[in-house]
């Protein structure tokens, strides 16, 4: 993988496939590469082992949305949960893995006489997990905590959700956005601009985004037409599966299952890797009851966290102390980034037990927002 010189990722290595074909369902955009050491079907090769290639792929395709999405029994509601003490498991990852409301006194003792940056995943981190995706509301507390949080230190939000969409939900103008797992940033934020220019963006958070425009890192505008495309396929296929439901986060596409029967997972996953034939120049990975569809190009929330550090003049490892919370398996490439740079804490919201990167845990957004308030008070008043 290039950046080439004007630092946005570059695919190399391409190898030229023929456009496959989707039932009745062909891509004007084709033909397309894909990266060195992808697949694609020889016209020798018999109809049962094309079978047998798509069957492998697609199970292992289920084998992950089954373990990135337990069916753990509790309450999602904000706040409620049955007790993750009780399962000898969690207690037992949590020595690996400990509360970093727990050890909130051994982190800041660590980042004293430097600088903390902050970066917030969105749903599961700042919101709870709900059925409904555009029903994903912070609660007024909560935004209270992040509005706090962003008064004394550097603070960004880095989701799935696309920019505009998470901008919306969220409401606040003090922030970075990282949009589409990083691909869509805004490299300033209304905490430096005038009160009369802050009040506008209060009036209209379109004129916010509309404003910025100039200031936005999108390393993979290329794909925007693409995107759109399979987006509108995915919604065709999977209109008939009870539950399903695709959002277009502007440069991912999210294939929503966590309403569909488990019995029908498996027809998902199908689904969207058959769609995926005609578009070799995306990828497909998963998070917590969904499937993402994104572009195959170098980039992701580790790669968003370096950049926005960059920008923000905070790239020195010796003075920043970078702390990053987050629910999802997308979320792990921030924490991995944090952990080989060695600074920094990646903090990892579960109720159950996973092979992380973070050095830390929470348990849910309640906990999350206790964490946020316990940095505004050591802040305010240093232990």
């Amino acid at each position: 993988m290039d950046m080439g010189s004007g630092s946005s990722p570059v695919i190399t290595d391409p190898i030229s496939i023929s456009p496959p074909l989707l039932g009745g369902l062909t891509s004007n955009l084709m033909p397309f590469s894909v990266m060195s050491g992808g697949c694609s079907s020889s016209p020798s090769m018999s109809a049962s082992s094309r079978r047998k290639i798509e069957e492998v792929l697609v199970n292992g395709l289920l084998d992950a949305m089954k373990s990135s999405s337990p069916r753990k029994k509790h309450n999602l509601a904000f706040g409620q949960d049955n007790s993750p003490d009780e399962d000898p498991a969690y207690t037992a990852w949590l020595s690996k893995c400990p509360s970093a409301l727990a050890s909130f006194k051994q982190i800041v003792a660590n980042a004293q006489g430097r600088r903390i940056a902050v970066f917030l995943d969105y749903d599961g981190t700042l919101s709870p997990i709900v059925d409904d995706p555009d029903k994903a509301f912070m609660s007024p507390v909560m935004r209270a905590a992040v509005r706090n949080v962003a008064k004394y230190f550097p603070t960004a939000i880095v989701s799935g959700r696309s920019r505009k969409k998470v901008f919306e939900f969220v409401k606040l103008t003090e922030l970075y956005y990282a949009g589409s797992h990083g691909m869509d940033i805004v490299t300033s934020a209304a905490a430096h601009a005038t009160e009369k220019f802050r009040a506008q963006y209060l009036q209209s958070l379109e004129f916010y985004l509309q404003c910025k425009e100039a200031n936005l890192f999108q390393p993979a505008c290329e794909f925007l037409p693409m995107i759109n495309e399979v987006s509108k396929c995915l919604v065709e296929v999977t209109s008939s599966i009870e539950g399903a439901r695709v959002e277009n986060n502007k440069f991912c596409v999210s294939v929503h299952y966590r309403n569909v029967a488990e019995k029908d997972w498996k027809v998902v996953a199908g689904l969207v890797k058959q769609v995926l034939e005609a578009f070799p120049r995306l990828k497909v990975t998963n998070g917590r009851m969904v499937l993402e569809v994104r572009p195959v190009i170098d980039w992701d929330k580790g790669k968003a966290v370096e950049f926005l550090l960059r920008s923000l003049g905070l790239s020195d490892s010796e003075d920043v102390v970078p702390i990053y919370i987050g629910d999802d398996r997308t979320d792990e490439d921030a924490f991995k980034v944090l952990r080989e740079r060695s600074c920094g804490y990646g903090i990892l919201v579960s109720q159950v037990p996973k092979d992380t990167e973070a050095f830390y845990s929470l348990r849910d957004p309640s906990e999350v927002m206790g964490f946020l308030n316990s940095l505004v008070r050591w802040k305010k008043h240093p232990l």
